[in-house]
């Protein structure tokens, strides 16, 4: 019984905050519109043809998700073909940008990071949560640990149990 009552807890006591940037991430379905699908033999887009198919097709089912546009052809498509795409998903999808699944991810904690009060970090040792169940896009380690470099005292990647130093203040 000695023994355990001398145990102590030395990550729970350290001050150290540790983020997941999953946190961060928004919450929401992602959807990728290829617009390969509407190319003419899979190599050209008929204007005539394209704009039926923007005015017959259900864009509701989009409603509150997060949709990327980009086309996995090798085919020249307008410009115009995906504003087309974006005015009719506007309405209905929370957001709408162009690209894969990854450069929509890569834009979606671009944003959410945006919006995050560094203030709360300022002075603090912070150890950013290296591993979970969720991907996270490098770009938004990236742009967190600019972010904070401006206001924390120290920062390191990984688990409190077991960091990398990133970084730490001088003075």
């Amino acid at each position: 019984m000695e023994i355990q009552e001398q145990i102590v807890n030395k990550v729970a006591q350290s001050g150290l905050i540790t983020v997941d940037l999953a946190d961060f991430g928004p919450r929401g379905e992602r959807v990728i519109y290829d617009i390969k699908d509407n190319l003419f033999h899979g190599l050209i887009l008929r204007e005539k043809d394209f704009r039926e198919f923007v005015k017959s097709h259900d864009w509701q089912q989009y409603e509150g998700k997060y949709v990327g546009i980009t086309c996995s052809a090798d085919a020249i498509v307008p410009t115009w073909a995906y504003m087309l795409l974006a005015n009719s998903l506007e309405p209905y999808a929370k957001d709408v940008a162009f690209g894969d699944a990854g450069v929509l991810e890569t834009l979606l904690y671009e944003r959410a990071l945006d919006e995050v009060d560094m203030e709360r970090y300022r002075d603090q040792r912070v150890v950013v949560k290296g591993c979970g169940d969720i991907p996270i896009p490098e770009s938004a380690f990236i742009k967190f640990t600019a972010k904070l470099t401006k206001v924390a005292k120290s920062i390191m990647y990984g688990e409190p149990c077991s960091t990398v130093p990133v970084f730490k203040r001088k003075g």
